[in-house]
């Protein structure tokens, strides 16, 4: 591991907006699980929550566009988290902290009704594991469980595939498109979307790729 990397390691300790809880914690009952507006943003703000948020650039900007909700960015990787850490540190920004954990565990994170919106940024596409895939049927059955009535789950992705599979589940399920394109910065879109970019899709707009995106709310009967 480089030095760099150890250094932003023993940083991220000292960031009260990064949680870092073990598995062993969260299957014995996450304290925040239930209690996120009450006893950490102590606020009563809608909260939404970046799946896979990488370096955070997402969750950053979208907080500071938007004082009036909570943000909160997970991912697994803490050498990645600490970009957007050491972000709402410096802006001292009070409604965004970031979550060192697997997607796999959100249901242990959050609670029933807790999230008014999931974004889902460039996930890793799982060609092989559909089942990994974070629009997977298993998935987007913990989200609704976690969402309030008429949530919205956002995807951004540079996989063509991964797109076409999420518009899929999202027709074969019964669930509601609210808006789908295969090529972001040719649809004239002009919502946050298509005005935050992250580090990684910079990467793939300089390769020419083009992004697609999607929203969409589940089906609740």
């Amino acid at each position: 591991m480089s030095k760099k990397k150890l250094i932003h390691f023993q940083e991220n300790l000292t960031f009260p907006h990064l949680i870092q809880p073990d598995y062993k914690s969260l299957i014995s009952g996450f304290p925040l699980q239930s209690h996120w507006n009450e006893q950490f943003f102590k606020n009563t703000h809608p909260i939404v929550a970046e799946l896979g948020c990488g370096k955070g650039e997402f969750t950053v900007e979208l907080a500071r566009r938007y004082p009036e909700k909570n943000f909160i960015g997970i991912d697994w990787k803490g050498s990645r988290l600490w970009r957007g850490c050491k972000t709402v540190e410096e802006l001292r920004m009070k409604n965004a902290c970031f979550i060192r954990s697997l997607v796999d565990h959100v249901d242990l994170i959050f609670a029933t009704g807790e999230i008014s919106e999931f974004w889902i940024t460039f996930p890793d596409p799982q060609p092989k594991k559909e089942n990994h895939r974070l629009t997977a049927p298993r998935f987007l059955e913990k989200y609704r469980k976690l969402m309030v009535p008429g949530g919205t789950i956002h995807l951004k992705t540079d996989d063509p595939d991964f797109f076409h599979y999420t518009l899929n589940i999202i027709r074969d399920h019964r669930h509601r498109l609210l808006w789908s394109t295969a090529d972001l910065y040719h649809s004239g879109y002009e919502g946050d979307v298509a005005k935050i970019q992250s580090f990684y899709e910079k990467m793939w707009l300089e390769k020419e790729k083009k992004i697609c995106y999607l929203q969409f709310q589940l089906d609740r009967s």
